[in-house]
């Protein structure tokens, strides 16, 4: 039975970053895929989105209800720290506008060359095409058992990712592994997706991009309220702003959506005022500079069921109501989030009150580590997400070399 100090179950940025930092361990990654990291060299489409940039401090409020957890990983290996690691190992970075930072180069195969380049150095053996069917303890560690072999280790790190992008071998593979252990699972859904939606009537305004703040609610309750980037598309709508709000979303719910910063109360005075001094000016002129493209105005007040060549003078009182409504709480009826097959990342996994937040080791299972997705931790758009499978993955690296050398 051939013997390891750690053995790392999946070769995606968690697990080659925790095996990239065990040196002087004997370390091997096993991963059922023929080749590594194939769902990092999707990120930031083709790019990387590696972290983001910012006050480490504020990070953690980018983890929805999860950032107390994250938040001691975070400060243990910071954002700052992830760009200095990549510097060092030959990847520049740049940082743009949104604070998302990139490799220069923009290439995400320069930063999974630099991952395996790290464990190389590291001394990390690398087995593929090999999947792991059991973790069970043995002789004071644990056996790990593949179709090919049982390896007996003194500590495992699981790594496996969650379940979006199956094709890249993100399939939820860690779920069973950890529920074999004692663990349990918080069921798995899609995050960091766009929203499909009923009677979609702004289709046609498919591409259009603004800045808007969407409300949800489920069963008449506001759940929560965000603002940022929203992409309309031809089904539905997506954007920052309704990626990191899909957490929250379900089929069914209504997404109430305000195209523009202003308050009701302010837009109809606005609407009162300019129809006042300009009342031949057709209706959509009236709303000049509510940072509206005007091919969404016009489908606005079309939608609000006034006809195309209304001017102010012949607006109702009624017309402005449903006016003002749609521009500041446009509803739309939710079909469906977006499935894995779309999603950036998964809502749900091993359970973290299992979990011990400062080093990731199980509180169930002495000896045996989660790092990344594969927990229920789920961040925003903008890079959050690889920056916590490199900050969870360093301290469960850390707590091994210091239990591996008591």
């Amino acid at each position: 039975m051939p013997e390891y100090d750690v053995v790392i179950v999946g070769a995606g940025p968690a697990g080659l970053f925790c095996a990239a930092n065990l040196a002087p361990a004997k370390v091997l990654i096993l991963e059922k895929m023929k080749l590594p990291g194939r769902k990092l060299l999707l990120s930031g489409s083709g790019q990387c989105n590696l972290t983001h940039a910012g006050d480490v401090k504020a990070l953690s409020a980018n983890y929805g209800d999860h950032r107390a957890f994250v938040k001691p990983a975070l400060m243990a290996f910071s954002n700052q720290a992830a760009m200095d690691f990549f510097e060092k190992h030959g990847v520049p970075v740049q940082t743009n506008e949104n604070g998302k930072v990139f490799p220069v180069s923009l290439l995400a195969d320069d930063v999974l060359d630099a991952l395996l380049a790290a464990c190389d150095e590291a001394g990390v053996e690398i087995s593929y095409r090999e999947s792991v069917q059991s973790i069970s303890p043995k002789g004071g560690g644990y056996a790990v058992q593949t179709p090919v072999a049982t390896y007996q280790t003194k500590f495992v790190v699981i790594a496996t990712g969650g379940m979006s992008y199956p094709a890249t071998g993100s399939t939820g593979d860690g779920y069973p592994l950890a529920e074999g252990l004692g663990h349990a699972v918080i069921p798995p859904e899609p995050s960091l997706t766009p929203v499909y939606v009923a009677d979609h009537i702004l289709r046609d305004l498919s591409g259009i991009s603004l800045s808007a703040k969407v409300t949800i609610w489920h069963d008449g309750k506001k759940l929560i309220t965000r603002d940022g980037d929203l992409l309309i598309t031809r089904f539905g709508y997506s954007g920052p702003v309704i990626l990191d709000s899909s957490r929250w979303m379900r089929a069914g719910d209504v997404l109430k959506i305000a195209f523009t910063p202003l308050p009701p109360n302010e837009v109809d005075a606005l609407l009162k005022e300019r129809t006042a001094l300009s009342g031949g000016k057709l209706v959509y002129n009236l709303l000049s500079g509510l940072s509206c493209p005007e091919r969404l105005l016009r489908a606005l007040v079309f939608a609000a069921g006034i006809p195309e060549e209304t001017t102010g003078a012949q607006l109702t009182a009624k017309m402005r109501g449903a006016l003002v409504a749609n521009l500041t709480d446009f509803p739309v009826s939710i079909d469906r989030p977006g499935d894995f097959g779309v999603a950036m990342c998964t809502a749900g996994g091993v359970s973290l009150t299992e979990i011990n937040k400062k080093t990731c080791e199980s509180k169930i299972a002495p000896g045996i580590f989660f790092a990344g997705e594969v927990m229920d931790l789920d961040g925003d758009t903008g890079g959050y997400n690889i920056q916590a499978a490199f900050s969870t993955a360093f301290v469960a690296a850390k707590k091994i070399l210091q239990m591996l050398c008591a």
